[in-house]
């Protein structure tokens, strides 16, 4: 019988945006994880031991290394097997990482400004100070870029599905879940048929699973199966 392979552990929150991104590329890769659903208001002490800043997604490496990033997280796992080239087309000599300097300057625009208004949009009772439609509408500065983005190609870095759509959808689906009625009616057309493309798929499907609150003594679910 071969000898088992210990399992990276991911800890994640299923509807976390950041957490989302880590566990499609995850999936994208074909890596299986022992995936730990933690609840945000009770983090396990195993989590914060690994990584005391406190926030998921946190990935475990067998020999101990702690990858505490979502953007890390997509690149490692992508590195380690990228069947369908969000990296980068495949090359006969190897692995063509265009994509990933490509994607940055959509993930640094997202989880910077875009996040901050996101969030400002989401939760306006925390941020009185100015009213919600005032963060509805710095948050459309950056849907208004990618919506000038889809409607030339199906995707953000062009025919096919990336990294960098992987990166942004979770985001973009918060801040069009809102206000769902204004999103409907609002105009981008492009960034709504991306959306659905992304909400209807099996990607999503399997990034969305269900799982129960970690426990210690919980029987281990193995993730990407």
């Amino acid at each position: 019988m071969p000898p088992i392979v210990p399992l990276a552990i991911l800890y994640s929150f299923r509807r976390c945006p950041y957490a989302m991104r880590a566990r499609a590329a995850l999936i994208a890769s074909g890596i299986r994880v022992e995936l730990r659903e933690v609840e945000l208001r009770d983090k396990p002490a195993a989590m914060l031991a690994a990584s005391p800043k406190g926030s998921v997604p946190v990935l475990v490496l067998p020999e101990g290394k702690v990858i505490d990033e979502s953007w890390d997280i997509m690149l490692w796992a992508l590195r380690q097997h990228d069947p369908h080239g969000w990296l980068g087309p495949h090359e006969w000599q190897g692995m063509d990482e265009c994509h990933v300097q490509a994607a940055l300057p959509w993930v640094i625009a997202n989880d910077t400004t875009f996040k901050s208004n996101l969030d400002r949009y989401k939760y306006p009772e925390r941020y009185p100070e100015q009213p919600q439609s005032v963060y509805r509408a710095a948050g459309e500065q950056f849907l208004q870029q990618l919506e000038q983005r889809l409607v030339a190609t199906p995707y953000l870095l062009g025919e096919t599905f990336t990294l960098a759509d992987a990166a942004l959808l979770p985001f973009v689906r918060q801040f069009s879940a809102t206000d769902a009625d204004w999103f409907a009616a609002a105009p981008y057309p492009a960034l709504r048929a991306w959306l659905e493309r992304y909400s209807s798929s099996e990607l999503f499907a399997w990034v969305m699973q269900k799982f129960p609150v970690w426990q210690p003594d919980n029987t281990a679910i193995v993730f990407g199966e």
